[in-house]
């Protein structure tokens, strides 16, 4: 799914309001998360799951080219641990 099918979906589903508007509402919503997981905190949003950031520590990596080592400096990346209801919902076909 990409954004723009999530602001389309929504704008047929929510009658009076435009796609330019929803797309604002969306665009918000997305800013808004990526500013909190910048800054350090944790989102959780219910029956989805929750978005963290892990500290990826400094190592030695190889340049697959050359073979030659390479210092990978230590980052932060953003993480996403799936919520029960979501995993409960995609796994709902395997059930049956």
């Amino acid at each position: 799914m990409t954004k723009s099918y999530l602001v389309e979906t929504i704008t047929q589903s929510m009658y009076g309001h435009t796609r330019k508007d929803v797309e604002d509402v969306v665009n918000t919503i997305f800013n808004t998360m990526s500013k909190a997981l910048a800054e350090g905190h944790r989102i959780e949003i219910r029956g989805l799951g929750s978005f963290q950031i892990k500290e990826r520590r400094a190592r030695m990596g190889r340049n697959p080219k050359t073979g030659e080592e390479v210092a990978i400096p230590a980052r932060k990346v953003p993480y996403f641990v799936v919520g029960k209801q979501l995993r409960a919902r995609v796994n709902q076909d395997e059930d049956e």
